[in-house]
């Protein structure tokens, strides 16, 4: 993606100071990918404690955790995303789009009236 292409990191409130945004999408992204919190992290660049934390807030902030999550063992741990998890993923990815989409002529008008010149 180019400087000039519309970009937009969605944050929706679900109380108490609970987000769902871009960080949570991600990482469930790459949950789903890789079946490991701690794959998940390194490939996101973020530290395996602050992962399992955003784990424990989602699966917290919903009506049904969005991660499950298998202990280690002879056959070693694992997580992957519950049906709730692919649900709200599904919705997030779709919004995100959405707006893109829908948004771009907006995002732009926006942004042509950005000062990106570091003069400020």
């Amino acid at each position: 993606m180019s400087a000039a292409d519309p970009s937009i990191h969605l944050r929706i409130p679900l109380g108490e100071g609970v987000r769902f945004g871009p960080g949570k999408a991600d990482l469930l992204t790459r949950i789903r990918e890789t079946g490991s919190v701690a794959a998940a992290a390194a490939g996101l660049g973020m530290s395996y404690r602050r992962a399992w934390s955003l784990v424990a807030e989602a699966n917290k902030a919903f009506r049904a955790p969005l991660v499950e999550l298998a202990r280690g063992g002879e056959g070693g741990g694992g997580a992957r995303l519950t049906k709730e998890g692919e649900a709200v993923l599904a919705s997030y990815r779709a919004l995100e789009a959405l707006v893109l989409t829908e948004g771009a002529a907006y995002i732009a008008a926006i942004r042509d009236r950005a000062d990106m010149s570091g003069r400020r």
